[in-house]
């Protein structure tokens, strides 16, 4: 069976920090449950599995998204996206990069990260990637700027690179950080924040565009319900959500603009350096 059948098995792919991985079991089990057929969490592997049939919804990256969004036909839509709780995010879906050194560094602010050494997750997120090269770049700084540039993986291990001193600094999706640092005092104690790029517009949660009209529009609304559900509540709370708000593919313009600062600026990887250019 496929997909469009009904009652066959959906599979709902997470391609984000895997500290939040109770959240998405959860979201899996109460679409699961409101579909009447059952949904299977995986770990995402490539985001062209929504296009081969491999994954039917899925939590991604707000820049993967974009380059999902611009090809024809698009294989992935959104449905909603997380607003998160905190006055800092003013009832909107997005988020922050949070630039973090250790407690005991000489760094204070963004301007002293120059020839510092720098971890960041992967180059295909935004909160680790993208949106530092266009933050850097408003600053005024060009391919150089930083020193050592170190690729983790995870924004969870870029963490932890920088509280035991293996680099200086790197931005952290600041939901992510949030959890890590309420989970785990001793990172906590630690690391301090010196300021941060953003915001953005939060991961989508998305769905394949084969996939019917009425099975999207039910999960949109499971989403955006669990706002009402008193069994959702602790959950949304461990992930630091406050609710989820239904979003389209025109919420991911800034993403688009600041994909385009950096490429009309000619520096579009950490790991580039002046004699790149």
């Amino acid at each position: 069976m496929t997909a469009h059948d009904e009652g066959a098995p959906l599979r709902f792919a997470t391609f984000l920090a895997p500290n939040m991985l109770p959240v998405y079991r959860f979201l899996t089990d109460r679409i699961g449950h409101r579909l009447g057929r059952p949904v299977e969490l995986v770990v995402g592997r490539s985001f062209d599995q929504f296009e081969q049939g491999e994954a039917d919804l899925g939590v991604i990256c707000g820049l993967p998204y974009v380059w999902l969004a611009d090809r024809r036909p698009p294989p992935v839509e959104p449905l909603a996206a997380a607003v998160l709780t905190g006055a800092r995010y003013g009832g909107r879906p997005v988020y922050y990069s949070d630039v973090i050194v250790r407690r005991d560094s000489t760094i204070t602010c963004l301007e002293e990260l120059e020839g510092r050494s720098w971890a960041y997750n992967e180059p295909a997120s935004h909160s680790g990637h993208t949106v530092t090269l266009y933050s850097l770049i408003r600053l005024g700084a060009r391919p150089g700027f930083l020193g050592p540039v170190v690729e983790t993986g995870f924004h969870q291990r870029a963490i932890r690179l920088v509280a035991a001193g293996g680099v200086d600094a790197a931005a952290i999706d600041s939901q992510v950080l949030a959890i890590e640092l309420r989970d785990h005092l001793r990172l906590a104690d630690g690391l301090r924040v010196i300021g941060a790029f953003g915001p953005s517009t939060i991961q989508p949660v998305v769905a394949a565009s084969r996939l019917p009209a009425r099975l999207k529009d039910q999960v949109r609304e499971v989403l955006v319900g669990l706002a009402g559900d008193p069994a959702a509540r602790p959950v949304l709370a461990y992930g630091l959500v406050d609710r989820f708000t239904p979003v389209g593919d025109g919420a991911y313009d800034d993403i688009r603009a600041m994909l385009a600062t950096i490429e009309a600026a000619g520096w579009t990887s950490l790991t580039q350096t002046a004699v790149d250019l």
